[in-house]
């Protein structure tokens, strides 16, 4: 299987809508949910900051990785983004299936 979940947090939901419809538009991933509310707690610049963030639930594959984390790179406002893919092991064939053909190569712009 090379269905993979990237994670990646955004400080609102207007740049996190934005950014969750370019990259299914462009065929980098095929479902995006976003989770409004997240609070987090994290250290930047050697202090401790606490701010509300969304975060994106993104579900792709091993071969759209890299195109995808080049345009998170490019529509994201944070200097150091979040983006962390963890490889989904097993689920649900047909699921997995989708996701491959909503994000194959070919039918990218």
């Amino acid at each position: 299987m090379s269905a993979l979940v990237v994670f990646c947090t955004f400080p609102d939901e207007a740049s996190a809508a934005s950014a969750a419809r370019r990259l299914v538009e462009e065929y980098l991933a095929a479902c995006v949910s976003r989770v409004p509310g997240l609070a987090s707690t994290y250290r930047w610049d050697e202090a401790v900051h606490e701010d509300a963030e969304v975060l994106l639930v993104i579900k792709t594959t091993h071969d759209r990785f890299e195109a995808l984390r080049e345009r998170l790179l490019e529509v994201h406002p944070y200097e150091l983004p979040e983006i962390i893919a963890v490889e989904v092991r097993a689920g649900h064939v047909p699921y997995l299936d989708w996701i491959a053909s909503s994000t194959r190569v070919d039918r990218s712009p």
